[in-house]
């Protein structure tokens, strides 16, 4: 992509958003600015993956120049009404794969672009359905440590998500972590509007 002057800063230290950056072949700068994910209490799926895709994006508010695009992102696990990020240690991890067993979940990306005065966020909702897990195989999944940075404790991409998700419904690249088709077109309608001002 021409991204005609523009400076894209993706703030994320996730290894499979800039794989996805350099898979859509847009030039870009990796620069994490640790934030605190959490969310005041009453917020629920789509607010909350916004909400922190907003907190990642503050820090960076006086430091951007006229043609910088920060874009942040957050995925979330929504299932039974509560919220499931990243599990804090294998035992989490087993837990949470544990109440995700044989149900569907949604899985939730919020993406945020932050321009000098004004902010945008989009939205993914994908669903997914796990076969019942047997605890043997989710003891041998945790261990291998794969889980343990993923929102809900697994990857669709680890043979484990090959395995035991019979169903999905909405965009696979939003279950890695970044809903690429829709991201490619903002950030493409960003430069474009931009230049025609």
């Amino acid at each position: 992509m021409d991204t005609k002057g523009y400076t894209i800063i993706l703030a994320s230290g996730s290894p499979r958003r800039q794989s996805f950056f350099e898979d859509m072949e847009i030039p870009f700068i990796k620069k994490v600015i640790p934030i605190e994910e959490n969310f005041p209490k009453g917020l629920s799926g789509v607010e909350i993956a916004k909400h922190i895709a907003l907190k990642k994006a503050e820090p960076f508010y006086e430091k951007l120049n006229l043609k910088d695009i920060v874009v942040t992102a957050d995925t979330i696990v929504w299932h039974n009404n509560k919220c499931i990020g990243k599990p804090k240690d294998v035992y989490d991890a087993e837990k949470i794969l544990t109440e995700l067993s044989g149900s569907t979940h949604q899985v939730i990306t919020g993406v945020g672009f932050l321009q000098k005065g004004s902010w945008e966020c989009i939205y993914s909702i994908s669903d997914v359905t796990f076969k019942s897990l047997l605890i043997e195989d989710i003891k041998a999944y945790t261990k291998t440590g794969s889980p343990l940075d993923k929102a809900g404790a697994y990857g669709i991409q680890d043979s484990f998500g090959t395995l035991n998700i019979t169903n999905i419904k909405g965009s696979y690249t939003n279950i890695i972590g970044l809903p690429v088709p829709l991201v490619y077109e903002k950030i493409k309608e960003i430069i474009n509007k931009s230049k025609t001002i």
